[in-house]
């Protein structure tokens, strides 16, 4: 990288909540060493959030720094998640540089944000709140179809309610995407979400959380 690109970066900041390395608990990379940046602050606040103590913080680092610290680990896998990244507009810079450094990037989002400008090489895990979140009102429901086939679909299901209405917005909103349905740790069985999957000859990925099952709920891992 040239150094008036390093100098730049050196100029933009970030308010992080934490970077560490771990195994991807979620999604297509599951079970990868993955370094996660975890941005702070979060417009919702949804019922079964299990990382509230990412909305407040004053930890502010240059992309430089995030860089660098990402750099320390043997991967080339990386998480940006929060609370909510692209509340932070910078975070955009960060996902281009990232970009720019050959990773392969993930980015964690509600779904409550537009989309649009992501950096096209990055894997959007896109969240689509559903009813028992007390959030779905936030839901853009256009930014569905600005997902593609490398970006994955979340729906978070933390009851029977929740598991119809997601199978109703699926029929709604058609996605390029693969879609995920993730029970809400400590509420739906996986095994009584993946009956529900099966009567329903649904075309979706159970996904399972599998760092709580490694470590439950600590936080950093």
């Amino acid at each position: 990288m040239c150094a008036t690109k390093l100098n730049s970066l050196k100029m933009v900041n970030l308010n992080i909540n934490e970077i560490f390395y771990s195994l991807q608990g979620e999604a297509r990379e599951v079970g990868l060493p993955t370094v996660f940046v975890r941005l702070t602050g979060c417009p919702l606040r949804c019922t079964y959030c299990d990382t509230e103590y990412a909305f407040k913080g004053n930890n502010m680092l240059s992309i430089e720094d995030i860089l660098a610290e990402v750099k320390q680990y043997n991967t080339r896998y990386v998480c940006v998640t929060g609370g909510e990244p692209l509340a932070q507009i910078n975070s955009h810079v960060l996902l281009d540089a990232l970009v720019k450094e050959d990773y392969q990037v993930s980015l964690e989002t509600s779904g409550s944000i537009d989309i649009s400008a992501v950096n096209p090489k990055v894997s959007i895990v896109m969240d689509v709140k559903t009813p028992s979140s007390n959030e779905s009102k936030h839901n853009k429901y256009d930014n569905i179809d600005k997902l593609q086939a490398k970006d994955q679909l979340k729906f978070v299901i933390g009851s029977k309610v929740d598991f119809d209405w997601s199978v109703e917005t699926m029929s709604q909103y058609p996605t390029k995407a693969s879609v995920l349905f993730s029970p809400v740790f400590d509420s739906v069985k996986p095994t009584q979400l993946a009956d529900w999957i099966l009567d329903k000859q649904l075309n979706v990925r159970l996904q399972v959380q599998m760092h709580k099952l490694l470590w439950g709920d600590e936080p950093g891992r």
